[in-house]
This record gives C-alpha cells, sequence and structure tokens, in this order.
C-alpha cells in the first residue's frame, strides 16, 4: 500500500502545471485508480481524472516510455493532437489513445466558458512513476 502511495505521489509531483502562455489556467489531476494488473507481472492501471477550467491547458509532453494512454471525455470539449496528426475537438463520449513514446502536443479545454473533464487511463510499467514528461523549452 505504501508503494502505491509513493507512486501517486511521485507522479502528481511530476506533472508540471501548464506552461503554454501565462493568461491560460492550469489542469487539475486526481488519481482515481490506481492498481497492479495481477495477471501481467509488472504492469499497472492507473486511472487519472483532468479536469480543465475554461481556457485551460496542458503543457506539451510525452508519457512514460511504457504507457499506453486511452483517453475519454467526461464532460464539455477537449482539444488534443497527437504525435504528427491536426488538432481535434473531442465532445463528452468521445476517446482517443496514446501509443508509448507518443508525442502530445496539445491538450486543453476547447471552450473559453465552461469547464471540461477527462479521463486518462494508463496501462504502464509499475515501476515507471514519472507518467508526465513536459517538453523541455
Amino acid at each position: 500500500m505504501m508503494k502505491r502511495i509513493a507512486a501517486a505521489l511521485l507522479f502528481l509531483a511530476s506533472t508540471v502545471p501548464a506552461q503554454a502562455a501565462p493568461e491560460r489556467p492550469e489542469e487539475s489531476k486526481k488519481i482515481a485508480f490506481m492498481q497492479a494488473l495481477p495477471n501481467v507481472p509488472g504492469k499497472s492501471l492507473i486511472a487519472v481524472e483532468v479536469t480543465y477550467p475554461p481556457r485551460g491547458a496542458s503543457p506539451a509532453h510525452r508519457h512514460a516510455p511504457s504507457a499506453f494512454i486511452f483517453a475519454y471525455v467526461i464532460s464539455g470539449e477537449i482539444r488534443s493532437s497527437v504525435d504528427d496528426a491536426p488538432p481535434r475537438v473531442f465532445k463528452a463520449g468521445e476517446s482517443w489513445f496514446e501509443n508509448p513514446g507518443a508525442h502530445h502536443g496539445v491538450s486543453e479545454n476547447a471552450s473559453d466558458t465552461e469547464p471540461a473533464r477527462l479521463l486518462a487511463v494508463f496501462v504502464a510499467d509499475s515501476d515507471d512513476h514519472n507518467l508526465v514528461i513536459p517538453d523541455h523549452h
């Protein structure tokens, strides 16, 4: 149990605030679920709820090299771009995925007035605690 709590704290500490433009509000993250996969030794399933205030954004980033990510929009609209794909707006009920090593160049609330939430589900190596790796400028 202590190991999972430590991993959760490392995850939250490794996520830096949005550095897009100073006037853009930061997203917030909350670990919703974390469990080692008993039938896949060395892998864990981690679900993170990401809340974007109006105009909120995440900095461009990659995820842990072992991480496969499934993102599901819970509410609002999220503008997202992974690797070379053009930005696309995903509405509540829509989803996308990110392969290990993919670059997430755009992740932001598509609305200037309404909040948006998504659930990011990671399948990653259990000892891979740095799940978000921001681009360095």
